[in-house]
């Protein structure tokens, strides 16, 4: 027995057992599920292609500026410091993603994953265009494929700089593209890297993102259960498999010829258009696989089948493991379609009640490189700060600061009236100014109020640094 290996058994979908890639071109397979896939991921591209372009308060409806550590979702900006507000958010989305999966499967890598939507709707159209489409005779020209490739490129040089507008802003954004690269070449360098990335993404590594490198088909043996909508196959109605007579079509009625020799076989004829239309390549006929995204290509390619054969639709369609396999009743209402949605409800709940009752305002106080403290001719004591102010207002806002809990203490900011603009940050030097009779032990927590002209107030807690005060000694007569 020769122990070379057989490039004709396939390990994965994508691979051969020597290892060699197995390259996909599904065929199209026109049908209600594709129209509707078409729709949502249209609709999805021009909203990621929109959103950097608008603005809420002056801000895109999403910016994940992390230059300046602030995220901004819808007029909402959250910064480095809503800490407890990130993490009810996160929890949320994550378990968000669990009920989803729960109740619908893996409808997310077929119905809204930016790998699956691009691949499918944008970067394989493209390859059909110039190539011609899987399972017809090629179009013939050398100029095709470098014509393709180049396409690619500049579909992958938009797409990577709109991908880029939602960290750095589109204002940002047109001045790097308007500008030379040297006077920005970090810039530059993370749109080259990212363009590179999808080109090889797109026009390369394909359906391996989801077989091999996104990990969410791993997870999903913990996320799903036998009530969980999947794209099954109808074992029992298509088995066993062979070869059918087209339905004799009388009035009112659609039935199949059965020959003697066709009483034992199932409604499945082999065609195996189910496994050419694809994407990743896989037999749903095999049952639950990782590979597959639930795009529900192989539901359009069956049905159209089934319909020209004279059978119901149906032998591959949307449904459970409980009620296609096991021939029992779906159930919506389970333990864990119940406790999601309850946890989700709570930290939702959670988050609008922190958000709604955070503070208009965060204040810090740092203390300046250098000298801890400097003394006056007249013993007062001054301590270098910089204060830092966002304001998480619609609206300009003014502040103004003291020394409440120090007698003579004063706080003194140079230049023109503390102002902040919405959603921003502003830091600014400062001088706290104290007796220095207000140090008997050479420091003291100072207390520095901050309002602002609606009203707000807030104390900050800050530790003056002073030399140990000792008074002066006056001469007196002794002389007695």
């Amino acid at each position: 027995m020769s122990g070379a290996p057989n490039p004709d058994i396939q390990v994965l979908s994508t691979l051969n057992a020597d290892g060699s890639r197995r390259w996909l071109k599904p065929k199209v397979s026109p049908g209600r599920f594709l129209n509707r896939r078409r729709a949502v991921g249209y609709t999805l591209i021009a909203f990621f292609c929109t959103i950097p372009h608008l603005r809420i308060m002056g801000k895109p409806p999403i910016l994940l500026d992390l230059m300046h550590r602030e995220f901004t979702f819808f007029g909402v900006t959250l910064y480095p410091t809503d800490t407890l507000l990130f993490a009810l958010l996160m929890l949320s989305v994550f378990l968000s993603v669990f009920f989803l999966t729960a109740l619908f499967g893996r409808v997310w890598c077929g119905w809204g994953c930016p790998q699956t939507i691009y691949l499918e709707f944008v970067y394989r159209p493209i390859e059909r265009f110039f190539e011609g489409a899987p399972g017809r005779k090629a179009k013939q020209g050398a100029w095709r494929k470098p014509a393709k490739l180049v396409t690619y490129l500049l579909v992958s040089f938009f797409l990577a700089n709109t991908f880029i507008a939602y960290f750095v802003g589109t204002d940002n954004l047109f001045k790097w593209m308007t500008g030379s690269p040297f006077t920005h070449p970090v810039g530059f360098l993370v749109m080259a890297i990212t363009t590179f990335l999808m080109m090889f993404d797109f026009a390369f590594f394909r359906e391996q993102v989801c077989i091999v490198a996104c990990p969410y088909g791993r997870f999903q043996s913990v996320m799903l259960d036998r009530n969980s909508l999947i794209i099954t196959y109808d074992e029992k109605r298509g088995e066993p498999r062979g070869k059918k007579k087209r339905a004799a079509k009388a009035e009112g009625d659609v039935s199949l010829k059965v020959l003697p020799d066709e009483q034992a076989q199932g409604d499945c004829i082999d065609c195996k258009m189910c496994v050419t239309t694809c994407p990743t390549g896989i037999d749903i006929r095999d049952g639950l696989q990782l590979e597959c995204v639930n795009c529900a290509q192989c539901i359009d390619a069956c049905d159209a089948i089934m319909d020209k054969i004279g059978r119901p639709r149906g032998l591959i369609r949307y449904g459970s493991q409980a009620a296609v396999i096991d021939g029992k009743k779906s159930r919506i209402l389970r333990p864990r379609t119940m406790i999601y949605p309850t946890i989700i409800t709570g930290l939702l709940s959670a988050f609008t009640f922190v958000l709604l009752t955070r503070a208009p305002a965060y204040i810090s106080i740092l203390r300046q490189r250098g000298a801890p403290f400097a003394l006056l001719e007249d013993g007062s004591v001054v301590n270098a700060v910089t204060v830092k102010v966002q304001n998480r207002r619609p609206e300009d806002t003014e502040y103004a600061f003291e020394l409440v809990d120090v007698d003579g203490g004063v706080v003194e900011i140079s230049g023109e009236a503390f102002v902040v603009e919405p959603q921003e940050t502003l830091g600014r030097p400062m001088l706290l100014k104290a007796p220095g009779s207000s140090f008997p032990t050479g420091e003291r927590d100072v207390t520095i109020r901050v309002t602002d002209e609606a009203g707000y107030t807030k104390d900050v807690k800050y530790r003056m640094i002073a030399p140990v005060y000792k008074p002066t000694q006056t001469k007196e007569s002794s002389d007695g």
